[in-house]
């Protein structure tokens, strides 16, 4: 059963929770900032797509083989969206989960992407007890790379024209923790 207002993981400065109807506009706001879409899959982010996006968001459950979950970071103290972080549990093996994240402009370079992407790495190592989790980072993506390397994942290779964006073939950097490699942190 799906639960509003659900709290999956909380951390000093932050909740990841499940998203709501009020965080259509603060949602919208960021995704359509050019810098923040720089390095993402979308470009001319448009508000219906923003309300599309938070209304399935509202029906799914984390950690479904197949599917993307897209938590919501939040300020704990005020409910405040600042960003949201996806966990993608693959299909062919759901013991490995993918991440990725997004900050808002107003709220990079204050740490809270690297709390927010360490307690979705707890949700995901001790509540959902996978083996492993992977990220992908475009290589042009300094930031990043530094937030991925600041929580001790391992870069296990540099993919060559890896991936298509905004009309170009991109390299990725892939990106690696196992849970017996977390535990030591």
């Amino acid at each position: 059963m799906i639960k509003a207002n659900q709290i999956f993981v909380k951390s000093p400065r932050l909740t990841l929770r499940r998203f709501q109807m009020s965080d259509i506009p603060p949602f919208f706001s960021y995704r359509s900032h050019p810098e923040v879409a720089k390095y993402q899959s979308w470009e001319n982010y448009q508000y219906e797509e923003a309300e599309a996006f938070v209304k399935n968001q509202l029906t799914q459950e984390p950690n479904q083989p197949g599917s993307w979950f897209q938590f919501a970071i939040a300020l704990a103290d005020t409910n405040q969206l600042i960003g949201d972080c996806a966990l993608h549990t693959l299909l062919d093996e759901p013991r490995i989960v993918e991440v990725g994240f997004t900050i808002s402009q107003d709220f990079q370079g204050k740490g809270y992407a690297t709390e927010a992407v360490d307690a979705l790495f707890s949700y995901i190592f001790e509540t959902l007890e996978k083996h492993k989790v992977i990220a992908f980072s475009d290589v042009r993506n300094h930031k990043s790379i530094a937030l991925l390397e600041r929580l001790n994942m391992r870069r296990e290779g540099h993919l060559l024209q890896n991936f298509m964006s905004k009309g170009q073939w991109v390299d990725e950097y892939q990106y690696a923790m196992l849970r017996a490699e977390w535990k030591k942190f």
